[in-house]
Parts: C-alpha cells; sequence; structure tokens
C-alpha cells in the first residue's frame, strides 16, 4: 500500500483531507500526524477512525526525534503538510509559537523525507499547503496569481512565507519533488470557532456580541473547505512537481457585508424577526498590521488541472450553518476551556 502522511489532520481543513482521501482510496495507508492542540479534536473524524486504511499518530512536528519516528514506522511515499498554526491574533500574541510550528517544524518534515527518500524521489511528493496571506495586502483592485511578490504583513504570514521558501529551497538543492499550494479563506463544517463564520455562527445562536474589526471594510476571498479538500486531492495526484498554484473561490465579500449576510440567514433558520442578529453587531478596536485586501487568481488551477469550485458561497455557508446548528454538541465541546478564556483575552476586553 502507498503510505501518505497528512499532517494537522484533526484540524479543520486536515480533517476534511484525511476524510476524503480514507474514503476515496482504499489502496492508500492514510497516516494523521497531529499534535491535538486546542484546534486539532479526532472528533472531526469519528465517521472514519476505524477504518483499515487508517492509523493516527499524536506527535508535534515541531519534535524532530518524534518526527523521525513516524517516519521509521510508516515511511511516506507522499506528504501532505496542513500542519499550522494559523490565527493572525495568535500570531501577535505569541509570534515564536508561530516560528517553531510553522518554520521550525516544516523543516524537520523536510530532513525526515529527504533522509527517508534518499536518492530515490521517483513517485515521491512533498504536497506543502501555505496561505495567501504571504502576499501582503492588495489595493481595490487586482488579484493575488502564483508569481505576485511575498509581501507578510502579520508574524503568522511571515511564518508562512519563511516555510514556502523552504520547501522550494529544498525542491532546488536537494531535487526534492515538492508542490506549493496558496488557498484563500476557508469556511465550512469543523471549523475551530475563533476563524469569523464559526465566532459569529456560535454567537448569534448565543445572541452574543459580534465583533468586528475597525470599519468592517476589509475584504476576503472565500472558499468552502470541502471544495478545498478536492483542490488538494487534485494537486496531491496531478500537480507539476516545483509548481505552485493558487487556489481560491473567486469569491470576495467586505467583512461586514458577510456578517450581515449570516445574520439575515441566521435570523431565518432561527425564526427571528429579521435584523435580530445584526443588532449584536460590535465594532472593536482593530487588529495591528490588518490587511486590507486579499483575492485569489486561481486561472492556473482550473486551466491546468481542471478544478474550480463546486458550490456558490451562499449554497456552502447555508450548509455550514446548517452544520454547526445540528452538531450542537461539537461545538459546545470545543468552546469550553482554554477556548474561553483565550476568547475573552482578545475580545471582551477590547
Amino acid at each position: 500500500m502507498k503510505s501518505i502522511l497528512i499532517t494537522g489532520g484533526a484540524g479543520f481543513i486536515g480533517s476534511h483531507v484525511v476524510r476524503r482521501f480514507v474514503k476515496r482510496y482504499a489502496d492508500y495507508h492514510i497516516v494523521n500526524l497531529d499534535a491535538l492542540t486546542y484546534a486539532g479534536n479526532l472528533e472531526n473524524l469519528k465517521d472514519i477512525e476505524n477504518r483499515p486504511n487508517y492509523h493516527f499518530e499524536k506527535a508535534d512536528i515541531v519534535d524532530a526525534a518524534a518526527v523521525r519516528k513516524v517516519f521509521e514506522k510508516h515511511r511516506p511515499d507522499g506528504i501532505i503538510h496542513l500542519a499550522a498554526e494559523s490565527h493572525v491574533d495568535r500570531s501577535i500574541t505569541d509570534p515564536l509559537a508561530f516560528v517553531r510550528t510553522n518554520v521550525l517544524g516544516t523543516v524537520n518534515l523536510l530532513d525526515e523525507a529527504k533522509a527517508l527518500w534518499g536518492d530515490n524521489m521517483s513517485e515521491k511528493r512533498f504536497y506543502h499547503i501555505s496561505t495567501d496571506e504571504v502576499y501582503g495586502s492588495l489595493g481595490d483592485t487586482g488579484l493575488f496569481t502564483e508569481t505576485t511578490a511575498y509581501d507578510p504583513n502579520s508574524p503568522y504570514s511571515a511564518s508562512k512565507a519563511s516555510s514556502d521558501h523552504f520547501v522550494r529551497a529544498y525542491g532546488e538543492t536537494y531535487e526534492m519533488p515538492i508542490v506549493v499550494t496558496n488557498c484563500s479563506n476557508n469556511y465550512g463544517p469543523n471549523h475551530f470557532p475563533e476563524k469569523l463564520i464559526p465566532l459569529f455562527i456560535n454567537n448569534i445562536v448565543n445572541m452574543k456580541p459580534l465583533p468586528v474589526y475597525g470599519d468592517g471594510n476589509y475584504t476576503r476571498d472565500w472558499l468552502y473547505v470541502i471544495d478545498h479538500a478536492r483542490a488538494i486531492d487534485t494537486v496531491f495526484h496531478e500537480g507539476v512537481i516545483g509548481e505552485t498554484y493558487n487556489i481560491g473561490g473567486f469569491n470576495e465579500w467586505k467583512n461586514i457585508d458577510l456578517v450581515k449576510l449570516l445574520c439575515n440567514l441566521m435570523d431565518s433558520k432561527l425564526g427571528r424577526p429579521e435584523g435580530t442578529s445584526e443588532g449584536l453587531i460590535t465594532y472593536v478596536k482593530d487588529r495591528p498590521g490588518h490587511d486590507r485586501r486579499y483575492a485569489i487568481d486561481s486561472t492556473k488551477i482550473k486551466n491546468e488541472l481542471g478544478w474550480e469550485p463546486s458550490v456558490t458561497f451562499e449554497q456552502g455557508l447555508a450548509e455550514t450553518i446548517d452544520w454547526y446548528m445540528e452538531n450542537e454538541d461539537w461545538l459546545r465541546n470545543v468552546t469550553s476551556g482554554d477556548y474561553q478564556s483565550y476568547y475573552e483575552e482578545q475580545y471582551d476586553k477590547r
């Protein structure tokens, strides 16, 4: 069996990728490596945890010895690297945590892959998943392409930019079979509720304030997580070694417009009078170094690999709301303890 190591597979995007690969590829041995930090949750994978082609390894990619043991045990033919610290606000509070996981952790994986594969790189692949935030901020027009110069503005995006550079450097220096993708904002089921959409769904249900940064006119491109998992599947199997592919939804929304759409959908779902949830919107002090606009040009992956989003934003958002409302136990479990204290630190004191 071909052995595929997926890092961060208990997290938001990772769990959808693990599920897709386990279900679609019975002849693959899928190894999920995750440290199970605050955002990693094995409940995300309960439906496939007993599949014969699935195996979980609890390890931190920062721990080189632990990573080596996983590589020696499972001898992966391919790595899909999703494990990362990813929340900008947390990176502002603790930049070094992002350096350790996103930079050092990535290099640990590269080193172990290089040592395992040696001179036999045929049929191997190191696939690194990154973010559009490495490109910095756009003005009112234009799109990020694969050749846009890097210009990160937060500790998070700087750490991801650094990890991207290391992956490409290993590709050039050691002829490792690497591929990189940079993706726009994801949304969908199993998203840890510190990010905008799940946070606001939870707050609307509980009639809590909806904290909107600054003037609310920051613009993001949004992609349904299941479509991202499809793209990762496509790039892993069909992407050209050494290439970069941007993955986005051609779906730009100003934060305040997105919040108002979410409020209207939630009022309808909850049977509340229209405008009830909009009354919860509260403008809070802006985030330092807040990028004004991101927008991804996905033309390359569409033209070369045939991938494009399968659902509209309105469809995906409605499905996302339904999932959270049907999985209140999951939401309750992840919004306790460590998350609650972090939430208070980030928003309640503003």
